[in-house]
Parts: C-alpha cells; structure tokens; sequence
C-alpha cells in the first residue's frame, strides 16, 4: 500500500519536504483490531508538531493522520460491534487502559498508557490502518465522508474546548485563532448559545473575514483590545502570544481554554509581558485541552448531524500530503484540509 510517514525531524519554515513516500504491507488486525481501508484523512496542525519534534512519535518511520475515514475491510477474531464495509470514522485514541480512574470516569484522553493514532502507531495518511474495534465512531448517514474526516479532531477538540469554556447561553465567547478547529466551533456556539456573540481575534485579514462570513459580530488582530471584555475565550492557535493577549480581554472570572496539544517555542519577551494584575488578577482562569475523549467524538459527531455542520476544507491526493502541511505551517488556511485517497 501507498502511505506518507515521518522519518525524522524536520523544519516546516525551511521548506523542508517533512514526509517520505512509501510502499508498505498492507497491516492485519489483531483479535480487537479492524482493517480500515482510508477515504479520506484530515490533515492537523498536531502532524507538524510530530514533525517538528515537539511531540514526536513513539518510533520511525510513522504514518501521521488521526482524522480518518473509511470502510471496514476484515474484523478480528473478537470484533461482533461492527461490520464489513461499514463507514467508521477513527481519531486521536487509538487505544486505553480501560481501567484508570480517568477511563472510567470516560476520560480516556487522560489515561498514562494512552495510545495516540498517527504517532505512537501508524495513521491515516495511508491507504489502509488497523484500529482498535472499540474506538471506531459510526458516522450519520447524512454526514458526507470528506466533510467528517475535521470533525473527528478539530470538531471533536472544539467542542471539548466549548464544553470546558463553560459559557451559559448569552454571555460573551471569544475565539483566538481561526483555522480548522475555530470555524467549527464558532458553528457549534451559534447553534449551542444563539444569544451569546461571539468575537474572534486572527493574525490575517482573510481569516478576520471569514469569521465575519460565518456569522462572528467582530474580528480583530490577535493584539487588538476587544469591544466588550469577554467571559470566556478559546485559543486555538501553536503560539504564546495570543494567550497574553487573551488575558487581558477576559472578564474578572473569566477563563481562557487552551486547545492545543504542544505550543512552538516561546519567545522569551512574550513571556516575560505575563503580567499578575493585567493577566491573572480578579480570578481569571486557565484550562488546557488534554485531547479528546471517545464521547467527544461520536457527540461531535452526533451534533453535525443535527445542525447539520458543514466544516469548510480543501482536498488534496495522498501524494500531496507535503504542500498540505507547508501551507498550514505558513497559515494559508481558511477551514480545514483534507486528504483523499480512494472511495
């Protein structure tokens, strides 16, 4: 089979070509595993973090994608929950412990033995992957394959993000950052809080106005002071920056929700403007987004449906994969971006 991998650290902003193309063994499922013929992967800005060494993968080379869907081709032993060519959908959790106070608790993302799809196995930028029965979503018949594929991470993450933002019908949301995850959150807050405007702050002209498309009553510059200080604010950007920034627009109380797997290097003036007073005092809030759980997934999943949510992609061919990731890494953006492989 045709796949793209990962065979070592490399540097996006130096133009260099980050994955390999490869002639791989088509892989067998184990008693608890499927194999997933691969449709359609998204592509996430997590993959230039694997890349760029800042959460590298487990071994080389590595096949990235953790936004996949497909058709299932043959059922292990012990797999009775799906069935051949039946469309599932697989993302970040490949696989728990199952029996944690986190897994438990349906906090999967939170387990130590927890396994990443795409970088401590093999992922979906190819044309086939095994994954673990127990964490294949079904997918909405009406939700077409290309259009699920950003939902399974940056729709599944965004909502994470809005459900730990905590805002109640009416109060003020604002949004840091407007790619793949933002724009889908921003959709998901319309129709979850159709009282509560909502504010974005981009580094672009073009992403600022696009968040006005969408439905947005202001967008402004990440440093840009806010028309109305804000109860919460979801950052969904890979730099420090935009969190200082955001502190300062929240109201006292307010919290700031950090969705985003690994930040790129600091620059040491940037945090050196963290400033008590100005940034934390009044009991401001600071919450990370450690991933998603399963449930995050097939409710992400479930609200697309009912909306319906349509993500905004491009689509490219699996030998694309590298233009793919250089222009997410220079922020030529607008939604998310998507591979195709077969259908």
């Amino acid at each position: 089979m045709k796949a793209m991998a990962i065979t070592g650290i490399a540097d996006l902003a130096n133009n260099s070509i980050p994955l390999s193309e490869l002639e791989l063994d088509i892989p067998k499922p184990s008693n608890d595993e499927i194999l997933l013929q691969v449709h359609y992967c998204g592509v996430c800005h997590t993959e230039i973090d694997e890349i760029e060494g800042r959460a590298p993968p487990s071994e080389y080379p590595r096949v990235p994608g953790h936004q996949v869907v497909g058709a299932v081709k043959e059922l292990g032993a012990n797999v009775t929950s799906l069935s051949l060519e039946q469309r599932v959908g697989v993302a970040w959790v490949f696989d728990a412990c199952g029996h944690c106070e986190f897994c438990l608790a349906g906090n999967e993302n939170l387990c130590k033995n927890f396994v990443a799809t795409g970088c401590d196995v093999h992922g979906g930028y190819a044309e086939y992957m095994v994954a673990k029965a127990e964490y294949c979503y079904s997918i909405p018949e009406a939700l077409p394959s290309a259009s699920v594929a950003p939902l399974l991470c940056a729709g599944a993450i965004g909502y994470r993000s809005l459900r730990l933002a905590n805002i109640a019908n009416g109060e003020y949301l604002g949004l840091t950052g407007f790619g793949a995850s933002a724009h889908l959150v921003l959709k998901m807050a319309i129709h979850l809080y159709p009282d509560s405007p909502i504010y974005v702050f981009a580094r672009s002209k073009k992403e600022q106005e696009f968040a006005l498309e969408l439905g947005a009553v202001w967008a402004g510059d990440t440093a840009d002071e806010c028309p109305e200080k804000l109860h919460s604010i979801i950052d969904t950007t890979p730099a420090w920056k935009p969190v200082i920034c955001a502190l300062e627009n929240l109201r006292p109380a307010g919290r700031l929700v950090i969705n985003a797997i690994r930040k790129e290097n600091a620059d040491k003036d940037t945090l050196l403007k963290l400033d008590y007073p100005a940034h934390l005092w009044l009991e401001k809030e600071i919450k990370s987004v450690a991933n998603v759980s399963a449930s995050d997934v097939q409710v992400c999943l479930e609200l697309a449906a009912s909306i319906p949510l349509t993500p905004v992609y491009q689509t490219y061919a699996l030998k694309e994969a590298n233009a793919a990731l250089i222009s997410l890494k220079c922020g030529d953006v607008k939604g998310a971006k998507v591979l195709k492989m077969s259908e």
